[in-house]
């Protein structure tokens, strides 16, 4: 079955489902998120980095190898959870995720045990338990690298169903620990709202995207109330190449030093990162 149809037979089902009903295991409780993180100094520059893969595991039968990156020196970092698409692999994504780790970022990416490339039982309604997947991943990262990563500063990203699984972080199965998340090419599943405290979302989507409607990306912007930004990649599709990568990885780059340090310098350059050879357009609403 076609990526395409998978995700729009998930809308379908969807529409009786509930995240928070069918996760497996709650986020776990921790201080509430803000608008934008206290004030210090956002990372510059470019960092050397090292990767790690750890074979974690939420249960015998939902194993969540994950892959990190991270920079070789200074730290405490502030931490992103990426989240591939269906029938994907975090590898897939290495240029974005990389990106971030260069600039200063820790980022790990999980293979989510049911709907990753390659996996025995595929089963794409399994997004549903994904959000809960993630923030055990945020907690056993936590355990793991104690001192290197900055419990002020956790942000979620994800791709297609991976955003699917992002927007479910912040709605059914609220994790209050996320301060920041990037929705790329992704919508809302359910219906479930968005909860808990403000928490900036930027939306980057390709305008003529034939596997998730960029109407429906739009639906959950237009009705957000908490800080949001949306770059349109004027004729980008599901996936985007690598003319337009660039300028999605500058702009990210950027909302994440804005969103989890409060550096200004870098929200000011947003418009510019997203626009830079043409490619999108941005719309913000950052100071609501």
């Amino acid at each position: 079955m076609q990526r395409r149809t998978l995700l729009k037979a998930l809308a379908l089902t969807g529409a009786t489902a509930s995240l928070a009903a069918c996760s497996t295991e709650p986020a776990p409780a921790a201080q509430p998120s803000a608008s934008a993180a206290p004030a210090t100094t956002a990372p510059t520059g470019t960092f050397a980095i090292e990767s790690e893969k750890l074979e974690l595991s939420r249960g015998s039968d939902r194993p969540l190898p994950t892959t990190i990156w991270y920079p070789t020196s200074g730290g405490p970092f502030a931490l992103i959870l990426f989240s591939h698409g269906l029938t994907a692999t975090p590898s897939e994504y290495e240029t974005l995720l990389i990106a971030w780790a260069k600039a200063g970022f820790a980022v790990a990416a999980p293979a989510y045990p049911h709907t990753s490339a390659g996996v025995r039982d595929y089963n794409a309604l399994d997004v549903l338990n994904q959000p809960a997947d993630a923030s055990y991943v945020i907690t056993e990262l936590l355990q793991r690298y104690p001192g290197q990563i900055d419990t002020d500063r956790i942000a979620a990203a994800g791709h297609s169903a991976g955003g699917v699984t992002t927007l479910g972080m912040l709605s059914g199965t609220r994790d209050t620990r996320l301060k920041a998340a990037v929705v790329l090419a992704g919508r809302q599943l359910v219906t479930t709202p968005l909860q808990g405290a403000a928490t900036p979302i930027l939306f980057v989507h390709g305008k003529l995207d034939d596997t998730v409607a960029i109407a429906d990306a739009r639906s959950v912007y237009n009705a957000m109330t908490w800080p949001k930004a949306f770059m349109t990649v004027t004729r980008g599709n599901h996936v985007a190449t690598s003319a337009e990568l660039p300028a999605i990885a500058a702009t990210s780059t950027d909302f994440w030093r804005w969103s989890l340090f409060a550096d200004e310098t870098a929200k000011s350059r947003l418009a510019a990162d997203a626009t830079e050879g043409g490619l999108a357009t941005f719309e913000e609403s950052l100071d609501v």
